[in-house]
């Protein structure tokens, strides 16, 4: 069974779908209706901007999820995943690619996320920070005994987890887990603190926004990250997103849980090639490969 995947926030790079844009008819008529939908010509700063212009999440997330789902259209009937799933941000592109939603109402939710993630992180100072090589346990228990907001965020792969809450009490458990044993305890470049409880209030703002929004029954599963299972079910596939936004991304789980299900072969659609290295982790043998146009 073949899967597809889709990558979150941080994999994005200026030139980013320009080959899509000057190959394909249909992808350049789906970036100039992004262009519309959005108000701003985002593919200026995909194709040619700077990296801060870029690095702005309200620029950011749509630019990922229109390179992935763009790039999964113009694969065309040689796209047929028996399984799909996404990082983050990836399962709203993932959404899109299995047909539960549109790509007008998937890129208008994107776009709603962005700013509403943005709003957040401007409330209250907060961060995320990677721990390698510790035990999900270890972590976890550590980040419950911290006085303030801290909580695992990003279950990336067997070791690599990524924490998530208030500057002090990440700084209080980097300094806690380091001692434990963690090989690292790095904090990232990131503008607030993503699948965390204080991301609640773009959470409510983006749950009114998905319950205006079709859902259709997909064409084949989703493996959402709130759950790590297969989701064919509409209504509980709007549920588990509604509670993305302050839940952790339990990456690990579903790539074990689709290898469990029969997955034979991951390819990633997207920019970069973070999630197939992510696969390697659980299995160095493993095929995957990149969605590419010939």
């Amino acid at each position: 069974m073949k899967a597809y995947v889709f990558p979150g926030q941080g994999a994005q790079y200026i030139g980013m779908g320009k080959d899509l844009y000057d190959n394909s008819e249909l992808a350049k008529d789906l970036f100039e209706q992004a262009n519309d939908i959005l108000g701003f010509r985002i593919t200026d700063i995909m194709f040619s901007g700077t990296d801060e212009e870029l690095k702005q999440t309200k620029v950011t997330q749509p630019a990922i999820f229109l390179h992935s789902v763009i790039l999964s259209k113009v694969i065309g009937n040689d796209f047929k995943p028996d399984m799909v799933a996404g990082h983050s941000l990836g399962e709203l592109s993932a959404l899109v690619a299995n047909g539960t939603l549109k790509f007008e109402d998937g890129l208008k939710l994107v776009s709603k996320r962005a700013l509403a993630m943005q709003k957040a992180c401007e409330a209250e100072p907060s961060t995320m920070a990677a721990i390698l090589g510790l035990e999900d346990e270890i972590v976890e228990e550590v980040c419950q005994n911290i006085k303030g907001v801290v909580v695992a965020a990003n279950y990336n792969c067997p070791g690599q987890l990524v924490i998530s809450g208030a500057v002090d009490a990440i700084d209080v458990a980097c300094e806690t887990l380091t001692k434990k044993g963690a090989r690292r305890a790095l904090k990232l470049p990131v503008g607030g603190a993503f699948h965390s409880p204080l991301m609640e209030p773009a959470r409510e703002e983006l749950a009114k926004a998905i319950e205006e929004t079709e859902f259709s029954t997909p064409s084949c599963p989703i493996y959402q990250n709130v759950t790590a299972i297969a989701v064919t079910n509409p209504k509980e596939i709007k549920e588990n997103l509604m509670a993305q936004l302050t839940a952790p991304v339990k990456w690990t789980q579903t790539m074990k849980q689709m290898i469990s299900d029969g997955c034979s072969s991951v390819t990633e659609v997207g920019p970069g090639k973070v999630l197939q290295g992510l696969f390697k982790k659980i299995d160095r043998k493993f095929p995957t490969e990149s969605a590419t146009i010939l």
